[in-house]
Order: C-alpha cells, then sequence, then structure tokens
C-alpha cells in the first residue's frame, strides 16, 4: 500500500497520483509538482489515502512542497502572460504561412519553458517557428500536436444539454464511441445530431449503452417472425425502454394485415432476420453521410 494524493491541473478533469512526502496536505490545498511537462501548480482534489500499489500507475513522484502565496501570485502572472503569448505566436504562425490552428499556451510555473497546443490536417514542419519563438520568449519552447477532441477539451464551452462539456468537467480520459451505440439506442443517424463540437461522435453514447445493450437482448429485430397471442406475424418496429414490439399480423382469408402491440415477455421467436436492429429514427444514408460518419467515429 501506498499513501497518495489526487492534484488535477489547470481546467483539465484528470486526476494525478503523487506522494505527499513530509507535507501535511489537506483535500482543497495548492501544491507545486514537478511532471514530464516540468514544474507544475496544481490543486488537492483527493486528501491522502491509502491506494494500493497496483492501481497506481508507476513511478509516484512526491510532491515538491506546499504552494505559498509566492506561487499562487506566479501562478496568476503566468496566466495573464499565456494570453500575450497567444496572440504573438499567432501573429507567428501566420508570418510563417504555417497550416495549424493555435489553441492553447501553457508556461510552467517556474518559467523555463513555454507549450504551444496546436493542431492540423498532418505533419507541421514547425523548426523554423521554434527558433523565432524561443528568440522573442528567451526560454524552452515546445509545440505539441493534439486531436480535435483535445482542443475541445481546452476551449470551455456548453454543449447542447446546456452543460458544461463532460471532458472539461469530470471525465478523466476520452472514452470509445461507436456508431453502434447510436444504432442500438434507435437515435437518428444524421451525422449532425450525433455529433459534438469537437466534429466526434458525443461521449453521452457511451452513458446509457449498458442498460440499452442488456435491455435488447429481451428484443427481436425487425422483419424477424414471432408469435403472438393473436397469431404468427412480422416485427415491424420495437420500443427499447417499454420494452413493446409492434407486430403486423395477417388477417386470415384477407390481404390486409392487422398491426398490434405487445409486451417483450408475450412474443415468442419463430425465426430470425439476418442482420441488426434498424432505428425507427434511421434516416436513409448517402454516401457522403456514410463517409461523415466513419469520420465521426474516429476517436482522435
Amino acid at each position: 500500500m501506498i499513501t497518495i494524493i489526487g492534484v488535477r491541473f489547470r481546467n483539465s478533469a484528470k486526476v494525478y497520483s503523487f506522494q505527499p512526502g513530509p507535507n501535511l496536505i489537506e483535500k482543497g490545498d495548492y501544491v507545486v509538482v514537478e511532471t514530464v511537462r516540468g514544474v507544475e501548480y496544481g490543486m488537492v482534489i483527493q486528501g491522502p489515502h491509502l491506494a494500493d500499489d497496483a492501481d497506481v500507475v508507476a513511478p509516484v513522484r512526491t510532491i515538491v512542497r506546499k504552494a505559498t502565496d509566492r506561487d499562487r501570485q506566479t501562478y496568476e502572472r503566468n496566466l495573464a502572460l499565456e494570453k500575450d503569448a497567444l496572440v504573438l505566436c499567432k501573429e507567428k504562425i501566420a508570418a510563417h504561412d504555417l497550416n495549424m490552428k493555435l489553441v492553447d499556451a501553457e508556461y510552467t510555473l517556474d518559467g523555463n519553458k513555454i507549450l504551444f497546443y496546436f493542431t492540423a490536417p498532418g505533419r507541421v514542419d514547425f523548426r523554423e517557428l521554434v527558433k523565432d519563438l524561443a528568440s522573442v520568449f528567451h526560454t524552452r519552447i515546445e509545440l505539441r500536436q493534439i486531436g480535435v477532441r483535445d482542443e475541445a477539451k481546452a476551449c470551455p464551452s456548453i454543449g447542447i444539454c446546456g452543460r458544461p462539456f463532460c471532458c472539461q468537467t469530470y471525465l478523466p480520459d476520452f472514452i470509445p464511441v461507436s456508431i453502434k451505440m447510436a444504432k442500438d439506442q434507435n437515435l437518428s443517424l444524421n451525422p449532425s445530431k450525433i455529433s459534438g463540437v469537437c466534429g466526434r461522435l458525443m461521449c453521452c453514447l457511451k452513458y446509457e449503452q449498458s442498460t440499452y445493450e442488456s435491455m435488447n437482448r429481451n428484443l427481436p429485430n425487425i422483419e424477424d417472425v414471432v408469435r403472438t397471442p393473436d397469431g404468427v406475424g412480422e416485427v415491424l418496429s420495437v420500443s427499447i425502454l417499454k420494452q413493446l414490439v409492434k407486430v403486423g399480423i395477417r388477417i386470415k382469408d384477407k390481404d390486409d394485415v392487422e398491426i398490434k402491440e405487445y409486451p417483450a415477455d408475450e412474443i415468442e421467436m419463430v425465426s430470425r432476420k439476418r442482420g441488426r436492429r434498424q432505428s425507427q429514427n434511421e434516416e436513409p444514408v448517402d454516401a457522403e453521410e456514410k463517409a461523415e460518419l466513419r469520420e465521426l467515429e474516429r476517436n482522435v
């Protein structure tokens, strides 16, 4: 077992583990730590607690110190400097005519390094840009290319639900999301309705997926043939949450079909139609939309 604390940096939702060492640390305190990016200033959101060595990502570093008022002032001054650094870096990018979009800038607490985060459609040769920036800031410069999901995470905003993005508030890592989840939940496959601001599938598709998978096990697919209390018929649609199945039953000696709805536990499978269950909200998807859906599924 090892005693650790949980530290969060800036606006990130991810929590990192550190050892408190001889310092008396409590939840809500600010600490100075050294990470792979340099010296950083973070907030303790989990007080000292015991954790199994196997549950902690090694190596677990010990904090440098409990943050002082001077550290806080330095951190706040760096935040102000980052705004100026962003403006200047954008001007330099334009001057070098580079195909990249600057997203964020971050000073290490000691000011020994500035990190610039950017997105780009491909690889960018920014060696001359780095030299130019170093001559202006007189410190180490590091440029990091990030994905569109990371870009959305770095730019605080509000989702279609009216709340701040999940990736900015509590999601420690991006979770895998697939088109299959939208299909299982009977959602429209219109790319504009299931994609987030980042242009990828919405993370919230994952939240209820296990519930839908469990409830789907009791339901037939569309076009399956089932036996009902009123006879054998073909499944026309299903309501996953209500656990109801709409069946078309052909009337004897007539060409008409009677449509009735039954609870899932009142029907019995006769023959299964191969293929997936179609969404009731699914609209025809053309080649262009198919390409958009494939792009949405990329976890960049």
